[in-house]
């Protein structure tokens, strides 16, 4: 797995490795708003996780996970805050998240 020092230099590295869809997490699913291109989490795996802790400013802490469908033909990424910044997402999307950060 690669390094990285940001969370953009994530994103532009995984974007460089084929993983060009943007998602956002949307409670339930991953969406991607640039194609209409949903994904429930039993249709993708993440096979990626970076983890980002700020500094000196909490709102810096994020996390950026590598995804793609079981089919293998969609790739992409979507970041997310954790601690008190995080998102709203579904018990399924949670432990989906859960399962890959823990081992960070």
């Amino acid at each position: 797995m690669q390094s990285y020092d940001t969370v953009v230099g994530a994103l532009n590295g995984l974007k460089a490795r084929g993983y060009t869809l943007d998602f956002n997490v949307s409670f339930d699913k991953l969406i991607c708003s640039d194609n209409k291109v949903l994904l429930n989490p039993n249709e993708f795996e993440i096979v990626e996780v970076y983890r980002f802790e700020g500094e000196t400013n909490p709102s810096d802490e994020d996390v950026v996970y590598a995804v793609e469908s079981k089919q293998g033909n969609i790739k992409g990424t979507f970041t997310s805050a954790y601690g008190t910044y995080s998102d709203a997402v579904s018990t399924d999307m949670m432990k989906k998240m859960a399962m890959h950060t823990d081992k960070i």
